[in-house]
Order: C-alpha cells, then sequence, then structure tokens
C-alpha cells in the first residue's frame, strides 16, 4: 500500500436508542469518536423477527390482480 493517500482506521463506539452498545472500526471523523443510531440489529424488526406487513386498504390484493400470475 502506498503511504501518506489511506484515511485512519479509528475505533468507534456506536450507541443505539435501545441501549445496545458496541464497538467498530470506521473512518468517520467523530472528535469524541461515538456515534449514535435510532435502530440497530438487536432492535429492528427484521432481525427480531417481530415484522408486520400491513395491507393497507388491499394493496396487496390490488398488486397481485394488476400484475400477479394469471392462473
Amino acid at each position: 500500500m502506498r503511504k501518506g493517500i489511506h484515511p485512519d482506521y479509528k475505533l468507534l463506539t456506536v450507541d443505539c436508542t435501545c441501549g445496545n452498545k458496541f464497538e467498530t472500526r470506521s473512518t468517520m471523523n467523530a472528535k469524541d469518536a461515538e456515534l449514535k443510531i435510532a435502530v440497530c440489529a438487536n432492535c429492528h424488526p427484521f432481525y427480531t423477527g417481530k415484522a408486520k406487513f400491513v395491507d393497507a386498504a388491499g394493496r396487496v390484493e390490488q398488486f397481485n390482480k394488476k400484475f400477479g400470475l394469471k392462473k
């Protein structure tokens, strides 16, 4: 690797609103080396298995009727 062209790769603490904290590495220029996020893998519905698909006003049936497989 060429010297002097790559950014610093520093330790960064990630703090989620659910209370989960973890450390990772980043090239982000943060003064306190802390990143605050709203959703992480511990509280995101997709990863927790609590994802709910809401069908508002029959939109899924409407989509299937228009673009679905014809039988």
